[in-house]
């Protein structure tokens, strides 16, 4: 894993912890937000949480339409190197 996924996939693992009341250890890139049971509040905190981190923009709809965290972070990654 390329380093600035690592970061992502890392701060996705921290955020998801606290609010999923899970260990970041238990995430994988194949972790399903379904399967999580994710809301929409929980996407808005994840995807804020992103983009106070790496600064840059996570457009709510796109982000929401990834199943896997692994997804996701590929999704982050591209915006940051937009």
């Amino acid at each position: 894993m390329a380093d600035e996924k690592k970061e992502v996939f890392d701060a996705l693992c921290e955020r998801a912890s606290s609010l999923f009341g899970k260990d970041a250890s238990e995430f994988s890139e194949e972790t399903s937000f379904k399967e999580l049971g994710i809301k929409s509040v929980q996407v808005s905190q994840i995807t804020t949480y992103l983009e106070d981190k790496f600064d840059v923009e996570i457009p709510y709809m796109q982000f929401r339409r990834k199943q896997t965290f692994g997804e996701a972070v590929d999704y982050v990654v591209e915006l940051l190197d937009m």
